[in-house]
C-alpha cells in the first residue's frame, strides 16, 4: 500500500474494503504502522490497540467473505478520545496521573455504534487532564504536537484525535466539544471539526443523567473532508432512552448532504462576537474565507453580537459550570474506588484542581444565578440569528501556541494588551456551548503558515443544513491541497 492510503477518505475505504479490493486487516495493519511511525513526532495516541484493531478488522474481512457489509464504516480505522469516551478494557488515563492505569469496563454507546458499523478501533488519543483546557496536553502523556508546526500545540482538548487526522494517521476521529473541543483542534490542525446539536448523539451519563447539560457537552466528529464528517455522525447519531436529553432520529440520513448548501442563505459575520480580542493577522485571513463564502451563493453580511457580560466574565463562567460537571464526574470515579479529592489532589493540574476545589463551596442559589446569565447569553446569540440562516466567526483568536515541556502549556493570558482566560478565553467557541447551537469550523487559510479557522454556527437542530452550508464552502476551498499535512 503507498502513502496515499494515509490521506484517503473514510467513505473510500469502506467502498474498497467492502469490494473486496482491499482487505480490512491488511488496511489496518497499514494504519497501525503509520502510527508507529508518527506518533513519536506528534504524539497523538495514549494507547494503541494492536490487537482488538486486528480481530475487528478480520470480522470484516469475514463478513465480506460471506457477502456482508458491516456498516457504512466497514473496514476504516479510527480513533477515539482518551476521557470519558469508553471502550471496555481499554485503558483511559483522562489525561490524570491518579488514573493512567485506569481500564474502562464498559462502552459509551456512541463508541460502540462505531464498532456495530464496522470501524476498527485502533487507538485513544490524547487530551488535558478531563478536558478542561484548550490545548492538549498533561502530566500522562505531555504535548500533542501540531503537524504543521511540531514546536506548537495541536489545541484541545480532543487535540491527539485532531493531530492524528490531519498527520493521516486515521482518515476520521471522535472528539467530544464541551468549550471548543471539537473545533478548538480542528482549527489549529486545519481540518474540520463539528459540534452538533446538543442532543443529536446519545450520551449516557451516571450517576448523573443530567450531567452533560451545564454546559451543554456533546459528542462529534473530526474529519479532513464534511463528507467523511457527515458520515461519522450519521453513524453515532440517534437517541437512547436512558439519555434524557437526547433528540429524535433525523427523517433522512445525516450522511446525505445537500448540494448547494450555501445558495441563497444569509450569514451574519461577526469578526469578534461580541468582544473578544482577536489577533490582526487571524482575522485577516477570516475575513478573506467570506469571500469563498460568497462564491458558494452566500449573502454575507455583519451582525452585531451583543453578549451580556465581558469575555472575561463569561469565561469564568465556563470555569464554574465545568468544575460542577466534573464534580459529577468525580462522584462516579468515587464509586469506583478512585477519591481524587481526598487522595490525589496534589498530582491534578493546578488550573483543574481550582476549578474543582472552588466547586466543592458554591451554593445551589449560586449556581442558579449562573444559569440566569447563560440564560441571557442564549437570548443575545438569537438576537444575533434574526434575518439569518447562519452566523459566522472566527474559530479562535489565535494560531497554535508553542508547547511548554511541564505539561502545563496553556493559551495566552492576554491578547493586544486585552486580559483573556488563558484556558478558554482565546476561543469563540464555548459560547454555543452555553446554548447548545451546531457548530462547525473550517480551514479559512493560513497565517505564517499555521491553519486558521472560520466557525459556522446554524439554528439549533440545523445539523443538516450545517453540513450541507459546510460542504459548500469546502467545494470552493478545497483545502485537502494545502501543505504541511502529509
Amino acid at each position: 500500500m503507498t502513502d496515499e492510503l494515509f490521506f484517503e477518505s473514510a467513505g473510500s475505504i469502506a467502498a474498497r474494503v467492502k469490494a473486496g479490493q482491499a482487505t480490512a486487516v491488511e488496511t489496518a495493519e497499514a494504519f497501525l504502522r503509520r502510527i508507529d511511525d508518527e506518533n513519536p513526532r506528534l504524539n497523538a495516541f495514549t494507547t494503541v490497540t494492536y490487537d482488538l484493531a486486528l480481530e475487528a478488522a478480520a470480522r470484516c474481512d469475514a463478513a465480506a467473505a460471506d457477502g456482508r457489509s458491516l456498516g457504512p464504516l466497514h473496514g476504516v480505522p479510527v480513533a477515539i478520545k482518551d476521557l470519558s469516551d469508553a471502550r471496555a478494557g481499554i485503558r483511559s488515563t483522562f489525561g490524570s496521573l491518579p488514573l493512567k492505569d485506569y481500564v474502562a469496563t464498559e462502552t459509551s454507546i456512541f463508541i460502540q455504534r462505531l464498532e456495530d458499523a464496522g470501524a476498527v478501533i485502533v487507538g485513544k488519543t490524547n487530551a488535558p487532564e478531563f478536558g478542561h483546557k484548550g490545548v492538549t496536553d498533561n502530566f500522562v502523556s505531555g504535548p500533542t504536537r501540531n503537524p504543521f508546526d511540531t514546536t506548537r500545540n495541536s489545541g484541545g482538548s480532543s487535540g491527539g484525535a485532531a493531530a492524528a487526522v490531519a498527520g493521516g494517521m486515521v482518515p476520521i476521529a471522535q472528539g467530544s466539544d464541551g468549550g471548543g473541543s471539537v473545533r478548538i483542534p480542528a482549527s489549529w490542525c486545519g481540518i474540520y471539526g463539528l459540534k452538533p446539536s446538543f442532543g443529536r448523539i446519545a450520551d449516557i451519563a451516571r450517576p448523573n443523567a443530567f450531567i452533560t447539560g451545564s454546559p451543554y457537552s456533546s459528542v462529534g466528529p473530526l474529519a479532513r473532508s464534511v463528507d467523511d464528517a457527515a458520515l461519522m455522525l450519521s453513524v453515532m447519531a440517534g437517541p437512547d432512552v436512558r439519555d434524557p436529553f437526547s433528540l429524535p432520529a433525523t427523517e433522512s440520513s445525516l450522511a446525505t448532504v445537500a448540494a448547494n448548501g450555501l445558495r441563497g442563505k444569509r450569514v451574519g459575520f461577526s469578526a469578534d462576537l461580541g468582544g473578544f480580542p482577536v489577533d490582526p493577522a487571524v482575522a485577516a485571513v477570516v475575513e478573506q474565507s467570506l469571500d469563498v463564502l460568497e462564491r458558494a451563493g452566500a449573502i454575507v453580511e455583519p451582525v452585531s453580537v451583543v453578549l451580556p457580560a465581558d469575555q472575561l466574565e463569561l469565561a469564568q463562567l465556563w470555569g464554574r459550570l465545568m468544575g460542577g460537571l466534573y464534580s459529577d464526574t468525580l462522584a462516579g470515579l468515587r464509586d469506583e474506588g478512585y477519591d481524587l479529592l481526598k487522595d490525589h489532589l496534589d498530582e491534578l493540574t493546578p488550573a483543574l484542581r481550582d476549578m474543582l476545589v472552588a466547586a466543592q463551596s458554591r451554593s445551589a442559589m449560586e449556581a442558579r444565578a449562573d444559569e440566569h446569565l447563560r440564560t441571557a447569553v442564549l437570548d443575545s446569540i438569537e438576537d444575533a440569528f434574526v434575518g439569518f440562516d447562519l452566523l459566522a466567526s472566527p474559530t479562535l483568536a489565535i494560531t497554535a501556541v508553542k508547547n511548554r515541556v511541564d505539561g502545563l502549556t496553556t493559551g495566552p493570558s492576554e491578547i493586544g494588551g486585552v486580559p483573556v482566560d488563558p484556558s478558554i478565553g482565546w476561543c469563540l467557541t464555548y459560547p454555543f456551548n452555553f446554548t447548545g447551537h451546531p457548530a462547525a469550523s473550517l480551514p479559512a487559510g493560513l497565517s505564517d503558515g499555521l491553519p486558521v479557522g472560520l466557525q459556522l454556527v446554524a439554528p439549533r437542530h440545523q445539523d443538516a443544513a450545517l453540513l450541507a452550508a459546510s460542504s459548500a464552502f469546502e467545494r470552493e476551498s478545497p483545502w485537502s491541497i494545502w501543505p504541511g499535512i502529509s
